[in-house]
């Protein structure tokens, strides 16, 4: 059990039967009456985020979050098969848990897996990826005045603008939180 007074950004809790992550928390003090804890969670199984407020030293439950490390392998066509690194072990995640994530990745990648128990969370991809530009239009001559963008289409199927120095066949660096262009490769 964990206090509200003893919250942290990025822990994880039970509340309700559910599996929170605190993303904000601010302790209140009003003038009048008992001090309390306001938060703004996600929660892990859907995604929504939202906010709630706690009386101060109210204990919930920690929720203990494991990070295994495995291999992504391929598309199964409505799953995503992941290999654990140790055991050899394959699980199958589907489409609709790793929508977003899965534009990032590319066989034979490693990734972190979010377990709570025998549950599958999600994936945890890293801040930046490196990928191979499949498709894209080329660069415009005299347009290099404004940082103008043109639409690259990279290996895993992802739509990114990229500068007009990108040719087909580079590695750009994308942000997995935004899926923006960050740098060449």
């Amino acid at each position: 059990m964990v206090s509200s007074n003893d919250f942290k950004n990025g822990m994880t809790i039970l509340y309700n039967g559910n599996i929170y992550k605190i993303l904000e928390f601010m302790h209140v003090k009003p003038g009048k009456g008992a001090a309390f804890v306001r938060t703004k969670l996600r929660d892990l199984r859907s995604g929504a985020v939202i906010e709630y407020t706690f009386n101060a030293a109210e204990k919930v439950e920690k929720a203990m979050i494991e990070k295994i490390e495995m291999q992504y392998l391929y598309d199964t066509g409505d799953s995503l098969c992941f290999m654990d690194n140790e055991t050899y072990e394959q699980i199958e995640i589907p489409h609709n848990l790793c929508d977003y994530e899965r534009k990032f990745l590319k066989e034979n990648e490693n990734v972190n897996i979010e377990k709570y128990g025998d549950e599958i969370l999600g994936i945890i991809l890293p801040d930046k990826v490196t990928l191979k530009v499949t498709e894209c239009e080329p660069a415009v001559k005299g347009d290099t005045k404004t940082n103008a963008l043109k639409d690259a289409i990279v290996e895993t199927g992802l739509l990114v603008k990229v500068p007009m120095f990108i040719n087909l066949g580079d590695e750009i660096i994308v942000n997995t939180e935004t899926g923006k262009y960050s740098s060449r490769a």
